[in-house]
C-alpha cells in the first residue's frame, strides 16, 4: 500500500498526492492495565487512520496527537496528561494548520474518553472562525465497534471497558508484540446506577487499570472490529465525498 502519513512524507510527494482531506487520530498515553501498551488509545486510532487512508483517496494522515487529557488515569503509572484547554487548543490548531495549507474537509478518529469534550470545544470554536471548514468525527469506536457487530460477538459488558474485551481484542490484533495478554485482569464496575452518568475517578472503578473483562479479549475479535470501523469510516467519507460534504437535503416542494 501507499504511504499516505505526513510525518512520513517529503514536501514533493505531499504535493504529487493530490490531498483533499485529512485524518486526524487523538490519543493517550496512560495506564490500560498490566496487559497492554500505555499508547494504546493513539496506536488503535492511527493504525485505523492509516488503514482508512489505504482506501480512501485523497486522503493524508496527519501525526496523531498522542497525549490527551487523562488526569482521571493519573491514580497508575505512567500517565502523561495535558490540561482541557491545552488539549481543545493543540485540536484547534492541528485543524486550523490544516486549513493554511488548503485541507478545508477533517475527520478525527479518536482514541480516549478524556478527549471526546476537547474534540467537541475545538471543532465548534473552528466553526467559529471557519465557517467553511467541514469537521465529522467518531468520538468513541469502542461504542461504535459494539453497535455494528452481531450481539454475541462479546461475551462480558458487551466488549466495553478501559483494556477491557474489545480494546484489547483490537490491541492483540493491530499489535500483539506491545501486549502482555497473560497479566490480564479487569473489574466490570457493576454497581453504577443505570441512566445515570457518575463522574469517577478511574481509581474508584477498578484496581487494575482495566474495567471490563480483558481475559475473553481475542486478536480475533480484535480482526472483527477492526473491520468494521474501517469499513464504516470508508464508507461515510466516501459519501460525504460524492455530496461534496454539503449535509443539506433537498428542499422541500
Amino acid at each position: 500500500m501507499a504511504n499516505h502519513e505526513l510525518m512520513k512524507l517529503t514536501s514533493h510527494q505531499v504535493k504529487e498526492g493530490h490531498y483533499d482531506k485529512a485524518i486526524l487520530a487523538i490519543g493517550s498515553c496512560e495506564a490500560h492495565g498490566p496487559h497492554l501498551a500505555s499508547g494504546t488509545d493513539t496506536l488503535v486510532s492511527h493504525m485505523l487512520s492509516c488503514q482508512i487512508a489505504d482506501r480512501v483517496k485523497g486522503l493524508l494522515v496527519l501525526p496523531p496527537i498522542t497525549v490527551g487529557y487523562s488526569a482521571h488515569y493519573d491514580t497508575f503509572p505512567f500517565t502523561l496528561t495535558l490540561g482541557y484547554e491545552t488539549v481543545t487548543q493543540v485540536i484547534y490548531e492541528y485543524i486550523e494548520s490544516c486549513i493554511r495549507n488548503g485541507i478545508t474537509h477533517i475527520f478525527l478518529l479518536n482514541g480516549h474518553d478524556g478527549n471526546i469534550a476537547p474534540i467537541e470545544i475545538a471543532s465548534r470554536r473552528i466553526k467559529e472562525n471557519y465557517p467553511e471548514a467541514r469537521i465529522a468525527a467518531l468520538p468513541a469506536w469502542w461504542v461504535t465497534a459494539g453497535d455494528l457487530l452481531p450481539k454475541d460477538t462479546f461475551e462480558v459488558w458487551d466488549g466495553l471497558g478501559h483494556a477491557g474485551e474489545g480494546e484489547s481484542s483490537i490491541a492483540y490484533y493491530l499489535y500483539p508484540q506491545w501486549c502482555e495478554p497473560e497479566l490480564a485482569k479487569g473489574y466490570v464496575p457493576d454497581n453504577l446506577p443505570a441512566n445515570i452518568d457518575i463522574k469517577w475517578d478511574f481509581s474508584e472503578l477498578t484496581n487494575t487499570a482495566a474495567t471490563g473483562d480483558p481475559t475473553k479479549a481475542t486478536a480475533e475479535k480484535g480482526e472483527k472490529m477492526a473491520k468494521v470501523l474501517v469499513d464504516c469510516i470508508v464508507e461515510a467519507l466516501e459519501t460525504l465525498d460524492k455530496m461534496g460534504w454539503d449535509y443539506r437535503t433537498s428542499a422541500i416542494k
